[in-house]
């Protein structure tokens, strides 16, 4: 097949490594240029992708334009038109994630329960919202690449540090900067996700549950990153699948989306409270669902667009995945004197099983020899897989610790709290 992969920051190049690897022709596009040099020695680099559109037109159906982020919509939608072959997501699917109050509009309308939300375009409004209605929030920003590290968990009841947050915020942003967030009330209990592929026109089986683990540090402390490592499994979703993100196919379907999409939710007493949209692949998210796949990518994109099956081959049990970083991660600042261009080195008896379980992020070779390079430090994930959370973080771990970066760090803690609470908890509320 061919694959031209289009996004900011080669997020997926762990994936296009593995097609190349597996025969099949990879081009990449990479917009920003901190990210040029990612997977650099490793994979073909196009400048201009659209320049690109002919190589990939002559493949027919062989061919195939992957997009990575949610902020190229609308010209998938376009390429779509032209007969193309596109996985990634749509133009709806892009405001899904990045306008999070639209987000929680499309889930009322079909009948989920959400947390009230409100968006706001300046600090002051904010801070007069919360000053008259107090109460515990969360502070998050609009944009499908709005950086993680700013979003807050408000801890406190009378909304104290909230205000004085805002307030910092306020207090740094450039005059003129627009400012585009939400409040969402708090709602507490367990933290899940559903996740699946979507061909065009229905939802691909089965489909997967998935616990972040989104703080820096072990025990929940620290910023907010996006995700230092996630519990998955294609078993025992059928049930929170059923009630929330199968409800809104027939808007997927009339929009043409093709690709992942996952929504995060909370599980309480009261139901099922939908958080936001991921509507693309997640990151590692999709190097960890890899570890169960029984099947390569191609297989299941290729079924994917033939729609032939809604079938995906996957294996029972769990999958963990542990993110590796080196500072200043989750920062970027400061990244080139600190770490960028350090060797990966790996510990013997690290066979060939063992490194099909490394998903490598932000890497390239010189000279033969793996370094750190792009933006931030993010060096990749280490997955594993087993019957149970415990046994797959326990070999998610094992292989981590073959991986020898100097002042390589990672969360010890990955998959302790599902396996402890998340889980039960679920079942206790019939989820499960």
């Amino acid at each position: 097949m061919r694959f031209l992969g289009i996004g900011e920051t080669n997020d997926l190049g762990a994936m296009y490594h593995r097609l190349a690897a597996a025969g099949h022709e990879v081009r990449v596009f990479v917009q920003d240029p901190a990210a040029w040099d990612i997977y650099g020695g490793m994979l073909d680099f196009t400048p201009d992708w659209q320049a690109e559109l002919g190589w990939l037109r002559a493949a027919g159906d062989q061919g195939v334009a992957l997009f990575e982020s949610a902020s190229r919509g609308e010209a998938q939608d376009a390429l779509r038109g032209e007969g193309f072959q596109v996985i990634g997501g749509s133009a709806l699917g892009d405001r899904l994630e990045a306008e999070r109050g639209f987000g929680q509009d499309v889930l009322r309308h079909f009948g989920l329960r959400t947390a009230a939300t409100r968006t706001f375009a300046d600090y002051d409004a904010a801070i007069d919202f919360l000053q008259r209605h107090g109460g515990r929030h969360v502070l998050k920003f609009n944009g499908a690449d709005s950086p993680r590290t700013r979003n807050y968990v408000g801890e406190l009841d009378d909304a104290a540090d909230m205000l004085a947050l805002l307030a910092m915020y306020r207090s740094h942003a450039p005059a003129g900067r627009r400012h585009d967030f939400v409040l969402m009330e708090h709602v507490q209990g367990v933290e899940v996700g559903v996740g699946a592929y979507f061909n065009g026109h229905e939802f691909l089986a089965p489909a997967c549950i998935d616990f972040e683990h989104k703080r820096f540090f072990p025990g929940e402390l620290g910023e907010l990153t996006g995700e230092m490592g996630t519990i998955v499994s294609y078993r025992g979703a059928d049930r929170l699948f059923g009630a929330s993100l199968a409800k809104v196919a027939p808007l997927l379907r009339e929009s043409g989306y093709c690709g992942y999409i996952n929504l995060n939710m909370i599980a309480n007493e009261a139901g099922l409270w939908p958080l936001e949209f991921t509507s693309r692949f997640g990151y590692p998210g999709f190097a960890i669902c890899a570890a169960l796949h029984a099947e390569g990518w191609d297989a299941v994109f290729a079924r994917m667009l033939r729609r032939d099956s809604l079938q995906i081959a996957t294996r029972p049990g769990f999958a963990a995945g542990v993110v590796l970083t080196v500072p200043p991660f989750p920062y970027c600042e400061g990244y080139e004197a600190l770490s960028k261009g350090e060797p990966i080195c790996f510990r013997p008896g690290l066979g060939e099983a063992d490194r099909a379980g490394l998903h490598f992020a932000e890497v390239a070779t010189r000279s033969g020899q793996l370094v750190t390079s792009g933006m931030s430090g993010y060096v990749g994930v280490a997955t594993g897989t087993g019957p149970s959370v415990e046994a797959a973080s326990q070999a998610a771990y094992r292989l981590a610790r073959h991986v020898v970066v100097p002042n390589l760090r990672y969360r010890t803690d990955i998959g302790q709290r599902v396996r402890e609470h998340d889980l039960a908890r679920l079942a206790a509320l019939g989820w499960l």
